[in-house]
């Protein structure tokens, strides 16, 4: 390996990989259409709500507590929407309002279907901007409304707006399924919603909200419409629209929901609209705690950072709800950060940082764990003695061994599950077990 040469100190690429905060972002060239600016907006008591997250008025209430804990003044969190339709939703949403009112950092909204009816429904409830749902694709237009097509759908739209306009409300059209949505519709109507709002003033400026209803969207310029997420964004750009004026929804059903918000981002949309924790309809929206790690690392929240261990009182709520997380769910699962391999416990002990993407204690509060299994060997004993006693055993410590030889007999024996501290503290007897 000649072509390898020694060098006198490691490379670890400390702009990229900060020990003191996340990931960054090292541009080679900074995205000319990156926003000077952005964030996020949560849809949990209306998304997440009708993906199954069952919320009495008490829970509704904390959960918006915990985002405005999470946001702080960092504006991570800049909204959170709401339905309507229910008292205890109309509950929740009345404290939240009152909260806001009283200095709280994330400002209370509300979705409702694109109709008059629904208009005279949000028109007394005190909120500045409601989202309004406006079907794009013909998959919609041409079944949910009879006839059906995109002419009464557009039109129809087109006469809520005008009745939310006329009530003082800031609109936000919510283009559900855009990415399986005709140009021919899209864009024409974004173009009719700007006409008729622009008599009422820049205060009621309407917004949209590109949805990824199906998660169909591609993270990739160069791929035909509707797919393109920077594609499409880039085209409503085109028509006039500000990044501020722009929203991207996503869902997970194909495995794409951050690289495609992080996409729209570098296109030139400010705002992300997804979950904390990423509950939702069925694959479950974005998931915000991802989505804003990125966007730190591209350089947004540089004056403060939302306090990401304020989640782990999230991920505690769920669990009592009995919506507990998946283990493994990245960053705020039990497992997240837990290794049950041998080769990733004996790095661990050698040089932490090397199976770490990050200061994980530091930054969420959660530590770095170790499960034993019969692939855990003896660096995973050695790990877990230090982190719950700080005592640092040699490998050739004959107590060490003998509990080793302890592990391996009970797998050996059949055994399935892993083997915690719970059980392996008492076993050794020179130490307090914690």
């Amino acid at each position: 390996m000649s072509k390898v040469e020694d060098v006198p100190q490691p490379e670890y690429f400390p702009q990229a990989f900060p020990r003191e905060g996340f990931p960054r972002f090292v541009w080679e060239e900074r995205p000319a259409t990156l926003p000077s600016s952005a964030w996020t907006t949560e849809t949990t008591h209306r998304d997440g709500q009708q993906g199954g997250l069952p919320l009495s008025v008490e829970q509704g209430v904390r959960i918006y507590e915990l985002m405005c804990a999470f946001t702080g003044g960092s504006g991570a969190v800049r909204q959170a929407e709401f339905f309507v339709y229910r008292p205890s939703d109309r509950a929740m949403l009345e404290a939240a309002l009152e909260r806001h009112r009283s200095g709280a950092p994330v400002e209370p909204t509300t979705w409702i279907r694109a109709t008059r009816k629904d208009v005279e429904l949000v028109r007394s409830l005190g909120v500045r901007e409601t989202g309004m749902l406006a079907s794009a694709s013909d998959y919609h237009t041409f079944h949910k409304f009879t006839p059906g097509g995109r002419a009464q759908a557009a039109r129809t739209y087109l006469e809520a707006v005008r009745t939310v306009l006329d009530a003082g409300i800031r609109p936000r059209l919510h283009l559900e399924d855009a990415t399986r949505a005709p140009r021919e519709f899209v864009l024409p109507f974004v173009e009719a919603v700007l006409e008729a709002a622009a008599p009422y003033g820049e205060a009621l400026r309407p917004k949209f909200r590109v949805c990824d209803t199906m998660g169909l969207g591609l993270p990739y310029e160069g791929v035909a419409w509707p797919r393109s997420v920077p594609g499409m964004v880039r085209e409503l750009r085109a028509l006039g629209l500000r990044a501020e004026d722009l929203e991207f929804h996503p869902h997970n059903d194909t495995h794409l929901v951050v690289a495609n918000c992080l996409a729209a981002v570098q296109a030139g949309c400010a705002a992300v609209n997804g979950t904390l924790l990423g509950k939702g309809e069925r694959t479950g929206n974005a998931p915000l705690e991802g989505v804003l790690l990125h966007l730190i690392g591209m350089g947004y929240f540089a004056d403060e950072q939302p306090g990401f261990k304020a989640l782990n009182a999230l991920a505690e709520l769920y669990e009592q709800m009995g919506q507990p997380l998946p283990a493994k769910y990245p960053l705020y699962g039990k497992d997240a950060h837990r290794t049950r391999a041998g080769i990733h416990a004996d790095g661990l002990n050698k040089f932490g940082w090397m199976y770490a993407p990050f200061d994980v204690p530091g930054l969420l509060g959660r530590p770095l764990e170790v499960s034993i299994t019969k692939e855990s060997g003896l660096a995973g004993l050695v790990f877990l003695v230090k982190q719950h006693t700080g005592l640092e055993l040699p490998k050739d410590d004959p107590e060490l061994r003998a509990l080793h030889a302890w592990v391996q007999a009970e797998f050996e024996a059949g055994r399935q599950t892993a083997i915690e501290w719970e059980e392996i503290g008492p076993r050794l007897g020179r130490v307090d077990s914690r």
